[in-house]
């Protein structure tokens, strides 16, 4: 009586199951479907080869059940059956002396789920289209490395991930003067990437208005408050003008904590100069300036704080006392190139922040 309650148990288990339920024999054969799959089925598929409920007319190159029963491990495939999806799990059954003579098979319909699935899939691919295209506009619109009026420029522009919040940009304002800034925000990625586009086009746009770098800053976080950002988002941003008619750059700083690097007749120094970032918080702010006096052969380098971030293999940082010594240690070379070999071969590296470094040469 107790055998046959629970043999009841058993099938009464698996026809309650929403799932389709099935066993294979050896030869192939189905030897038992519960409710659900019969009742979906609507025709009796007892006796019927395993093959012949995928609408095959011979066993499949995957078989699972064959697999299973070969194996004594549970195998589970994906199956279409009547325009819908199903995760097939096969296991084997044994009898009282351990063989197995056949296998169960459970189809689990997973349709809606392949379906959402795809529809995120086409979703991701078309987000990471908008995303390369994102990333090649940005690196179009640097500027073009090599000779602009009097000074001739280089540089390296490394994302952390595909978008960057560093930018840099050089231009003309008038026949007399050159503006040239680099700036970071903060944050990675897309968000931090439309800012950089703010700001260069900002920049474009009022860089006629002052031949002060204090008053065009003051202008720029002028035009930033009017966006009405949440405090969270800002950016640092370090800008000159170069003055032809005298050579001299005059400079403000808002908030870039890399002071950049003249190099004057081989030797080394920072340009350091503080300023409030250009954020919500502040609102009624004054830059300072300075003016420095430039020659032929003189270069700068403006970088933001992914380089003296960067950390070794042993959790050092760059920091600016060693980023300055690989500058004079290659002065006389291609110093770019040698300070990217130099950063590679001591395992300088930052994954975590943008790097960009631009150098300015007078000619």
């Amino acid at each position: 009586m107790k055998k046959e309650f629970e043999w009841n148990f058993a099938y009464d288990i698996l026809d309650g199951m929403i799932d389709w339920v099935r066993v294979v024999s050896i030869e192939g054969e189905v030897i038992y479907v519960n409710k659900t799959l019969s009742k979906d089925m609507g025709k009796n598929i007892l006796g019927s080869k395993c093959y012949s409920l995928l609408c095959k007319d011979k066993h499949c190159i995957n078989c699972i059940s064959q697999k299973t029963m070969k194996t004594g491990e549970s195998h589970t495939k994906i199956e279409n059956v009547k325009e819908k999806t199903y995760s097939v799990k096969s296991s084997p059954i044994h009898d009282k002396n351990g063989d197995i003579y056949a296998a169960v098979e459970v189809f689990r319909d997973i349709t809606k789920q392949k379906i959402l699935e795809n529809k995120l899939t086409k979703k991701n691919i078309d987000m990471q289209r908008d995303i390369d295209f994102a990333r090649v506009l940005q690196h179009k619109i640097l500027p073009e490395k090599g000779k602009h009026d009097f000074v001739d420029i280089d540089y390296i522009y490394e994302p952390s991930k595909l978008l960057s919040g560093d930018i840099f940009d050089i231009f003309n304002i008038g026949e007399r003067y050159m503006g040239v800034y680099i700036c970071d925000v903060v944050g990675h990625g897309v968000t931090a990437s439309m800012l950089t586009m703010f700001i260069r086009q900002t920049m474009r746009a009022i860089k006629d208005k002052y031949h002060s770098p204090a008053k065009t800053l003051k202008l720029l976080h002028e035009e930033f408050i009017r966006l009405n950002l949440d405090d969270d988002k800002y950016f640092t941003i370090f800008y000159g003008i170069f003055d032809k008619s005298n050579y001299t750059l005059s400079c403000a700083n808002a908030g870039h904590n890399c002071a950049p690097i003249l190099i004057k007749n081989n030797k080394v120094s920072l340009i350091e100069m503080t300023g409030f970032p250009i954020m919500n918080l502040y609102r009624d702010i004054q830059y300072r300036e300075q003016i420095i006096k430039i020659k032929e052969n003189d270069s700068l380098i403006f970088y933001t704080d992914g380089v003296i971030e960067a950390k070794n293999d042993i959790g050092e940082y760059m920091g600016i006392d060693r980023f300055l010594d690989m500058v004079k240690s290659n002065i006389n070379k291609d110093l770019l190139l040698a300070i990217q070999r130099d950063m590679q071969r001591l395992n300088y590296d930052n994954k975590h922040d943008d790097i960009a470094i631009l150098k300015i040469n007078m000619l």
